[in-house]
């Protein structure tokens, strides 16, 4: 793998970038792997590299049906953030935020992770008791976050209109250390060390079935024809029960297109990531002046890929009481990407009914900021047959009762 440098910059630039290697190979499927993980977005690259980097396993394969990072890993609004209220939330999420921030050297690939700070908005006197019962489980936690005051907020984004129309600004839960991250160049850079190690990242492979024999798991059937495997990872988001069904058996987790949108640029006038429960909405400024605005799931199930005028209208006209300024810019593109929801709205990182297999899925409205806490778990998981980041995310939980409610605990959940 070539290494990116300013010296390996200007050499390029001096002739005409001819001498960059491709960031990663195209190989046709062999017949078999020790490992195959089913999904190249984030969470599925991101559990490829750490078998590898953590536990040596390199004899990996990852597929998936259309293009690396072409699903919510590029269909979503890249914010990072660890203030979650459950014990095994925080841990997940932290270790997550912890990772990106040294991941762009690490990987050797620039992924944009910009520290900036999340704030979510108290808009109501519950939601502020609310916040102020997170900040004080994060701080035993060991999460850095705290609850600030109206005149904070506004000395941290001043475009925002503390006395709102219909709900005022009573304070904020504020994360410092959280931020956002490019999300392409997230399954990129995993992509690019996958490939160094000799991991095969396959596209463009759909998988049409699953293959077992006495209660294990011994290959899976593709376009491509078939391959066999010792381990197998699902990690398809909103089509993990799809795939769950071809392994013959079902998961707790509801498909829904959660949608988001983006202004034409302006100038920088927002360095923070805002969230809005209460009226429902959030909001940041990428590097190239769009306003990156998220909304709600959708209220059915589907596979919808696009946005609807409900969405656009239902968001922004709940954050322009909060952002007046939002009023006068004209939308520039929207989109949805498919989240897989489980009732406890936490994720499911689990060995299955069918041995060798593994899934991981169920993150919902907030995978993003969770792909490199997730792959390290994952990964353990698959190598070692138990993670303490996925112990309490097992199927198990839903057998057992043993919820980690975070359906409201989380604010947004997103």
């Amino acid at each position: 793998m070539k290494r990116h440098s300013v010296f390996a910059v200007v050499r390029e630039a001096l002739r005409q970038n001819r001498g960059w290697p491709k960031h990663w190979e195209s190989p046709a499927p062999r017949a078999s792997y020790d490992t195959v993980i089913v999904g190249a977005g984030g969470h599925g690259l991101a559990t490829a590299y750490y078998l590898g980097r953590n536990h040596g396993i390199t004899d990996v394969a990852v597929i998936d049906k259309g293009w690396l990072g072409g699903g919510n890993t590029g269909r979503n609004t890249t914010i990072i953030r660890s203030n979650y209220l459950q014990d095994a939330s925080a841990a997940i999420y932290e270790k997550s935020r912890a990772l990106y921030e040294t991941l762009s050297q690490e990987l050797n690939f620039n992924l944009m992770f910009s520290p900036r700070g999340v704030m979510m908005l108290a808009q109501t006197e519950h939601e502020r008791r609310g916040y102020l019962r997170t900040e004080r489980a994060n701080a035993l936690q060991g999460v850095e976050t705290r609850f600030i005051d109206a005149a904070e907020v506004r000395r941290l984004a001043p475009i925002i209109n503390i006395d709102g129309p219909r709900y005022p600004v009573l304070g904020a839960l504020w994360q410092p250390r959280g931020g956002t991250a490019r999300h392409d160049a997230v399954a990129w850079g995993y992509a690019r060390a996958c490939s160094d190690m000799g991991m095969h990242v396959i596209q463009n492979c759909a998988v049409t079935g699953i293959r077992s024999e006495a209660g294990r798991v011994t290959g899976i059937a593709t376009e491509r024809g078939e391959i066999a495997c010792r381990r197998l990872g699902l990690v398809v988001a909103g089509h993990s029960g799809v795939l769950a069904g071809m392994a013959g058996f079902r998961l707790p987790v509801e498909s829904v297109a959660l949608q988001a949108l983006v202004s034409e640029p302006v100038k920088p006038c927002l360095d923070v990531v805002i969230m809005a429960n209460t009226v429902h909405g959030y909001i940041s400024q990428s590097d190239k002046g769009e306003m990156v605005i998220g909304g709600g799931a959708d209220g059915y199930n589907n596979y919808t890929q696009r946005g609807s005028f409900h969405h656009i209208e239902e968001t922004v006209r709940a954050l322009i009481e909060t952002f007046p300024m939002l009023s006068r810019l004209r939308m520039l593109r929207q989109w949805g990407g498919i989240v897989d929801m489980t009732g406890d709205r936490s994720p499911i990182l689990s060995k299955t009914p069918l041995e060798g297999c593994f899934v991981n899925c169920g993150w919902g409205t907030g995978g993003f900021k969770a792909i490199p806490g997730s792959g390290w778990a994952m990964a353990e998981l698959m190598a070692r047959g138990s993670s303490p980041l996925a112990e309490g995310f097992s199927l198990n939980r839903f057998r057992e009762g043993r919820f980690i409610d975070e359906s409201v605990a989380a604010g947004v959940a997103h």
